[in-house]
C-alpha cells in the first residue's frame, strides 16, 4: 500500500465533455505543481498532511467544474497518493474514492491527458490488495493500461507503469525495453518536476529488473 498510486468514441462524443477553459488549466496546473512537489521533494513523513490539504482543493474543482475529466482524474491522482503517503488498510477508503473518480473521468472523457485515467486506475489494479481485501486485479490492470498506451504509446507515465507491471508479471526482458523507452520520453512543459521524479522511479526499476536478468 506505500506505492499505491480506467468507450473511446463513446466518451468523445458525449455532450458533456467540456474543453478547459484558461481558469481551468491555471487550476490544473497548480494541482500538478503542487502534487510534484509533495510527492518528488518533500520528506516522507510530510507528504500524507500536504496530500490531504490537496485533496481538498481538487476536490473543490470537481465540486466546481463537474463534467471537466480533468479534475475527476487529478482528483483520483491526489486521493490516491493521499492514500499511498498514509499507508495500510486504513488507506483502502481513500483508494475506493480514487478509484470512483477515475471512473467518473473515463465516463466523461476517456482521452482526457492523454489516456491518464486509464494509466492512474491500472495502478490502483495492479498495486490494491486483491479480494477479499481490496479490489487489485493484474489482468484488469493490464487491460488498462493497454488502452492508455494506445492514446500515449511514447509517454513517460503510460510506459513507466507498464514497465512496473511487467516487472509483477516476471516479464523482465519486456520490462526492461519498456523502462529504456521511458527514459527517452520527450518532456512535459511545465512538469519539470514531475518528469524528474519520474526518471529516478524509473531508474530504480531498472536497477531492480537487471537484477532479475543477471
Amino acid at each position: 500500500m506505500k506505492k499505491i498510486f480506467c468507450c473511446l468514441l463513446l466518451g468523445a462524443l458525449s455532450p458533456a465533455v467540456w474543453a478547459l477553459d484558461a481558469a481551468d488549466q491555471q487550476r490544473l496546473t497548480g494541482i500538478q505543481q503542487s502534487w510534484a512537489h509533495i510527492q518528488y521533494e518533500l520528506p516522507a513523513d510530510q507528504r500524507a498532511g500536504a496530500f490531504e490539504q490537496l485533496a481538498t482543493q481538487a476536490t473543490g474543482f470537481t465540486q466546481d467544474r463537474q463534467s471537466v475529466a480533468e479534475a475527476w482524474i487529478w482528483s483520483g491522482i491526489v486521493t490516491s497518493s493521499w492514500a499511498g503517503a498514509q499507508g495500510g488498510l486504513g488507506a483502502l477508503s481513500k483508494v475506493k474514492v480514487a478509484k470512483a473518480d477515475l471512473e467518473k473521468a473515463l465516463s466523461l472523457d476517456p482521452n482526457a491527458l492523454q489516456g491518464s485515467a486509464y494509466t492512474s486506475l491500472a495502478a490502483l489494479y495492479d498495486r490494491v490488495p486483491g479480494w477479499p481485501i481490496g479490489f487489485g486485479d493484474s489482468d484488469k490492470a493490464e487491460q488498462l493500461l493497454k488502452q492508455a498506451l494506445q492514446l500515449n504509446p511514447n509517454g513517460i507515465d503510460s510506459l513507466y507503469f507498464w514497465g512496473d507491471h511487467l516487472y509483477r508479471q516476471k516479464r523482465y526482458t519486456q520490462a526492461k525495453e519498456t523502462l529504456q523507452k521511458a527514459l527517452l520520453a520527450e518532456p512535459r512543459p511545465g512538469r519539470e518536476t514531475a518528469d524528474g521524479g519520474r526518471r529516478k522511479e524509473i531508474e530504480a526499476l531498472l536497477l531492480d529488473v537487471n537484477k532479475k536478468l543477471d
